[in-house]
C-alpha cells in the first residue's frame, strides 16, 4: 500500500467511526483530518499529497469513488461500468476501455447503492434498477443483479452545463455555417419543431443551444424525467420525474407533468424527450395557441419521426389518423441529428406539410452534403418553411 493510499484508509476509517459530527466536513476539517491520519501513520505528507487525499476521500464518501478522475477528464461524456473488471469512457471521439480499480461486486453495487441513495432514490432487490440527477450535472443509471446477472452496472452521462453556441457547433463541424441563420430564425420565428435522432446523436445538446436564443422576457417550462437540459436562458422553470415508491404509489408521469406546465403560464414547451402518452398533450397544446414549443424525440430519420409519433400516440389511446392531424397541424419543422463516428452533426431540416389528402408529410428542406462546410442542398420543403420563418426563398449562403 502507498503511502497516499494508507493515509486515505486512516481518514476513511475515522470518518466512517462517526469521529466527523455534522455530516460532511468542510474543506479545513478534512484536511485537518488528512493531517492527523498521517501523523498516526507515521507519514510526512506534502502540501500536493494532501490535496490529493482529500480529494479521493471526498470521491470515496460523497463523490463518485474511483470513477471521479474519469468524469473529470476534459471532453468525459459517458461513463459505464460493466461488472466490477470492465470500465468503459467516452471523451467524445467514442468508447476506450480504461484502467479503474473499483473493487469486487459487492464495493460496486454498494456504489450504485449510495449514488441512488444520494439522489433521493433506491437501489435494492425490490427496486433493482434507478435512473436519477446526480450533482454537476450527471445523470446515473444503475441495475444490480439478478436483473443484470454478470454484475452491478453503473451508466454516467455527463451533461453539460454550459451550452454550446451556434459558432461552437459550427466550428466543431455539427452544422454547415450557412445553416445558423435558418436555427436561428426558427427560434425566432417562435416556430414549433422537434429535434430527431438515435441515442447520443447531441439532440438534447442542440436543444439546449436553441433554447439558449430565445428572448430573455419569455418563459421557458421545462418537462423532463431526468433534468438535461441547460439552456443559457433567464427565466427557466424546471418540472421532472418522481418514481413510485416501493409500494407503486406517489408516481408523476411525463404526462402529469406536460398538463401541468400548461398552467404555469409557458412562452415555450419543452418536453426534453417525448417517448410515451405525453405527445397527446404537447401535440394538443402546439395546436391551442402555444407557439414556439419544442423537444427531441428518437427516430433514425426523419422519414421516420411520423411512424414513430403515431407510435407514441397509440399509447395514449390515439388512431394513427388522429396523431398525424394533430402533428401536421402543431409542428412546422424537424431538426435530426446523427453520430457519425466521433462527430455529431445536423444533417437534415425538414418541412411539417399536410399532402393532398390531409396526411402528414415531412419534406427535406436543407440536406447537408459530406463536408462539414458544405451548406448541402435544397429540397422541396424549403420554400414553405422559408415563408414560415420569414427569410428569402433563396438558399441561405
Amino acid at each position: 500500500m502507498t503511502m497516499i493510499e494508507a493515509v486515505t484508509a486512516g481518514v476513511l476509517s475515522r470518518l466512517r467511526a462517526g469521529l466527523a459530527v455534522g455530516g460532511a466536513p468542510d474543506e479545513a476539517e478534512l484536511m485537518a483530518m488528512v493531517g492527523a491520519a498521517a501523523v498516526d501513520a507515521g507519514r510526512v505528507l506534502g502540501a500536493a499529497d494532501v490535496l490529493t487525499v482529500t480529494a479521493r476521500v471526498r470521491a470515496e464518501l460523497w463523490g463518485l469513488g474511483p470513477l471521479q478522475p474519469l468524469v473529470e477528464q476534459p471532453g468525459a461524456t459517458d461513463v459505464l461500468v460493466n461488472g466490477p473488471g470492465e470500465v468503459w469512457l467516452d471523451r467524445g471521439a467514442g468508447l476506450t476501455r480504461v484502467p479503474c480499480r473499483l473493487g469486487g461486486e459487492e464495493e460496486v453495487r454498494a456504489l450504485a447503492v449510495r449514488l441512488a441513495a444520494g439522489s433521493g432514490r433506491r437501489l435494492d432487490e425490490a427496486a433493482p434498477w434507478v435512473d436519477a440527477r446526480l450533482d454537476h450535472g450527471i445523470r446515473l443509471h444503475a441495475v444490480i443483479p439478478p436483473v443484470s446477472p454478470a454484475g452491478t452496472l453503473i451508466s454516467l452521462r455527463i451533461l453539460r452545463r454550459n451550452p454550446f453556441d451556434l459558432p461552437e457547433l459550427v466550428a466543431a463541424g455539427c452544422l454547415p455555417p450557412s445553416w445558423t441563420e435558418v436555427l436561428i430564425a426558427l427560434v425566432r420565428a417562435r416556430a414549433a419543431f422537434l429535434i430527431s435522432g438515435g441515442t447520443g446523436a447531441g439532440k438534447t445538446t442542440l436543444l439546449a443551444t436553441l433554447l439558449s436564443l430565445a428572448a430573455p422576457a419569455e418563459r421557458l417550462v421545462l418537462v423532463e424525467d431526468v433534468g438535461e437540459l441547460w439552456p443559457r436562458h433567464p427565466h427557466v422553470v424546471r418540472l421532472e420525474a418522481r418514481h413510485a415508491n416501493v409500494e407503486g404509489r406517489g408516481s408523476v408521469t411525463l404526462e402529469d407533468r406536460v398538463r401541468q406546465a400548461l398552467r404555469m403560464r409557458p412562452d415555450r414547451l419543452v418536453v426534453g424527450e417525448c417517448r410515451g402518452a405525453e405527445v397527446r398533450d404537447l401535440l394538443a397544446a402546439l395546436n391551442t395557441g402555444h407557439a414556439g414549443g419544442c423537444g427531441t424525440v428518437h427516430a433514425n430519420t426523419t422519414a421516420d419521426v411520423p411512424a414513430r409519433l403515431e407510435a407514441l400516440g397509440a399509447l395514449a389511446g390515439l388512431s394513427p389518423s388522429a396523431v398525424r392531424a394533430q402533428a401536421v397541424a402543431a409542428l412546422d419543422a424537424i431538426v435530426h441529428v446523427e453520430r457519425i463516428g466521433a462527430r455529431r452533426r445536423v444533417v437534415e431540416i425538414a418541412a411539417v406539410q399536410r399532402s393532398s389528402s390531409g396526411e402528414l408529410v415531412l419534406q427535406p428542406a436543407l440536406t447537408a452534403g459530406s463536408d462539414p462546410t458544405d451548406p448541402g442542398s435544397v429540397g422541396p420543403g424549403w420554400p414553405g418553411l422559408s415563408r414560415r420563418l420569414g427569410l428569402p426563398a433563396g438558399w441561405p449562403r
